[in-house]
């Protein structure tokens, strides 16, 4: 099973404050990886470096076997639309456009075929939200907005999911619709990476590993 994401020797640093110390970690295609650790440990930074929202001081990223460390912010804008699907710990909807609307967000900055509004609908429909498509997000719950992130997410079919927390604060049923969502996206080839204090999602992970110290470790599961 090849590499779909590597990370090698990634340091980060903000002044003399060290966050990140000589981390390396390789996440195979179609498995999901879990990180936990305390917060306000890095987990987040670590999450954004590998999406490549955020630069490193030191290290090198691999994606899909191609070093994009040192490629500028348009060519690496283009790596992010085509590998990534981000769920955030907030939403990060746009207040303006409606549920339907925010899922699409992608496939309008990708050009992609409008026929993909069906499939928006479709996930929407999914996550019980056929009565909120037209919502804006000032008038839905949190456990909505998160649904609707997710869907987002999924829109395009990314190779790689980053989710930074994306059971926090949901009731045990609805936690677990997400995290089924994001870990079944392994049946099509996709790799998930999740940020989690939750230990029931952590452990249906394929791999845990803590965010300790600026390093990271393996955990038996």
């Amino acid at each position: 099973m090849s590499n779909i994401i590597e990370l090698q020797h990634i340091c980060k640093s903000y002044g003399q404050d060290s966050i990140l110390s000589d981390i390396s970690l390789t996440v195979k295609k179609g498995t999901a990886v879990a990180i936990v650790g305390d917060s306000g440990g890095g987990k987040t930074t670590l999450l954004s470096i590998m999406g490549l929202l955020q630069n490193t001081t030191f290290g090198n990223i691999l994606i899909n076997n191609l070093d994009v460390s040192a490629l500028n912010q348009q060519e690496q804008a283009k790596i992010r639309g085509k590998y990534f699907g981000f769920v955030f710990q907030r939403a990060r909807l746009i207040n303006s456009l409606t549920a339907l609307e925010n899922v699409m967000v992608p496939a309008w900055l990708t050009q992609k075929d409008k026929s993909l509004e069906n499939k928006a609908i479709e996930l929407l429909i999914h996550f019980n939200m056929e009565h909120r498509l037209n919502y804006k997000p000032q008038q839905l719950s949190l456990g909505q907005l998160r649904r609707v992130a997710l869907a987002r997410a999924l829109l395009l079919n990314p190779p790689i999911l980053l989710a930074d927390e994306p059971t926090n604060d949901l009731d045990p049923s609805l936690a677990k619709s997400v995290a089924d969502c994001l870990l079944q996206a392994r049946d099509t080839g996709a790799s998930v990476v999740i940020i989690t204090h939750d230990p029931v999602l952590a452990a249906r992970a394929d791999e845990v590993f803590n965010l300790k110290n600026g390093q990271l470790y393996s955990v038996e599961h």
